[in-house]
């Protein structure tokens, strides 16, 4: 396996169709499953970082070339971005190594003519790489952050303005920590064989510690995928970022209750709240998709789940043979996923500003919809994975202003170290790196009773 020729491919597909690079990077590693390991983590590596760090490697591109990153030919512009992030960031591998592997990748895919260009300019960057003249960060405070932590400057210029320079700052560095895999255990499997099963991670070298937020999950390092790992195929446990296992925590859920998870999909909400209601209760579960439905069942037969029921409906549509039926509704609706950008790196990029309109009037539009699936004096539990005023509290105010909704405390349902004013007040931003967590929002409200949603769409 070439690495380099791999991920310059990735790259290039991603742009030319709109795939995810992610998911193109998990499906090369799955074809070279039987590759050097270490070939698979440096093609791992230089696709993901690259990612991660392009606006900054654009950057430092353009302070070196006569011709800007913009203007060049796709396949010269991501061979110059992956080698860039090899002669600025990885350490391990030879400044000349860089350079002389892209001369031979643009000779190989047919740019010959073009390899003096691309080592003109790999060689201008090994030479000034320690004299960039960086935005100054007291004169361009926007255009200084989003350099340096590549982020497009509308979401530094967003953050700023909602949450602050200290605290926007703060999750801009987060942005950049790995971020590990996390599992929770079945409720159901005993203490010794929870003990068995990490030590088995252990002999295979992967690390694992509890989350101090929640005693069933454990923070895995040294992991890339969980699908080999022991107990998974048996059900034993299930990936989930904690900010999300405590949303479903502060639904209240009880055994033989109701529940509505309306956008389930993969299923981990619903498949946690299946396990709270046991036997005599019922979770119904959908998505707008039977793709999205199957990931959902798939993982309930992995883990055993058989009070669980799924469907494929449109949440933004009425369900009148629901009306009333739930106790609980999970209404974990689609956002912007600013607040899973260190896990999902590519949503920095896809994402523009005009989208937080529309996202907010699709997730009103579900809340509307599903609003009386609720019982009277039942429990909607709101939740995002984005760090947005106009997608969480705008909405919560929704919620009760025009849906019959009033917010309840979440603090008899979460840690006490997140009990704050807020929480108190029915809601919780958890921001990106904050207790080891993505970026995550939630609040609890409680149905009053039936009122119309004359007006909503205004």
């Amino acid at each position: 396996m070439d690495a380099r020729k791999n991920a310059l491919e990735i790259l290039l597909e991603s742009e030319k169709t709109g795939a995810f690079a992610q998911n193109l990077l998990r499906g090369a590693l799955e074809k070279y499953d039987y590759e050097d390991p270490r070939q698979k983590a440096f093609l791992k590596r230089l696709t993901e970082g690259t990612l991660e760090r392009l606006l900054t490697l654009d950057f430092c591109l353009d302070s070196v070339s006569s011709v800007k990153t913009a203007k060049m030919k796709p396949l010269i512009r991501g061979l110059l971005r992956l080698s860039a992030y090899q002669i600025l960031y990885l350490e391990s591998v030879p400044d000349r190594a860089a350079c002389s592997e892209a001369v031979r990748l643009a000779k190989e895919k047919g740019f010959t003519r073009l390899g003096g260009f691309v080592n003109g300019v790999l060689r201008g960057l090994i030479r000034k790489k320690g004299d960039i003249v960086w935005p100054d960060i007291a004169k361009e405070p926007v255009k200084a952050l989003s350099v340096a932590y590549s982020v497009p400057e509308w979401i530094v210029s967003l953050w700023r303005e909602q949450y602050g320079e200290k605290r926007t700052e703060a999750m801009l560095k987060a942005l950049l920590v790995p971020r590990p895999l996390i599992l929770r255990f079945r409720a159901d499997v005993p203490k010794e064989r929870r003990q068995e099963t990490l030590a088995q991670f252990e002999r295979q070298g992967i690390g694992a510690v509890s989350h101090p937020l929640y005693p069933d999950a454990f923070v895995l390092n040294g992991c890339e995928g969980v699908a080999c790992l022991p107990g998974f195929a048996k059900g034993l446990f299930y990936v989930q970022d904690v900010s999300s296992m405590l949303a479903v925590e502060a639904a209240g859920i009880s055994p033989g209750m109701r529940v509505m998870d309306l956008c389930a999909s993969p299923g981990g909400k619903a498949l946690l709240a299946a396990e709270k209601t046991g036997d005599k209760g019922r979770v119904l579960a959908g998505d707008v998709s039977e793709a999205k439905t199957e990931r959902i069942s798939e993982n309930a037969r992995r883990m055993g789940c058989s009070n669980l029921e799924v469907r494929v409906w449109d949440a933004a549509k009425k369900q009148p043979d629901l009306k009333e039926w739930a106790d609980v509704v999970l209404a974990d609706v689609p956002c912007s996923g600013l607040g899973v950008m260190g896990r999902k790196k590519e949503i920095r990029y896809r994402v523009q500003p005009g989208d937080l309109a529309a996202l907010s009037k699709l997730q009103r539009k579900i809340l509307a919809a599903s609003a009386d699936c609720v019982k009277p004096g039942g429990v909607l539990l709101y939740s995002t994975c984005t760090v947005n005023r106009g997608e969480n509290e705008e909405n919560v105010r929704f919620l009760t202003e025009k849906l019959g909704f009033e917010r309840e405390s979440l603090d008899p349902w979460l840690p006490e170290c997140l009990h704050s004013r807020e929480t108190k007040d029915g809601c919780c931003q958890l921001f990106c790196g904050e207790y080891d967590t993505d970026g995550f929002f939630m609040a609890r409200l409680r149905r009053k009773g039936k009122q119309q949603e004359k007006g909503w769409e205004k």
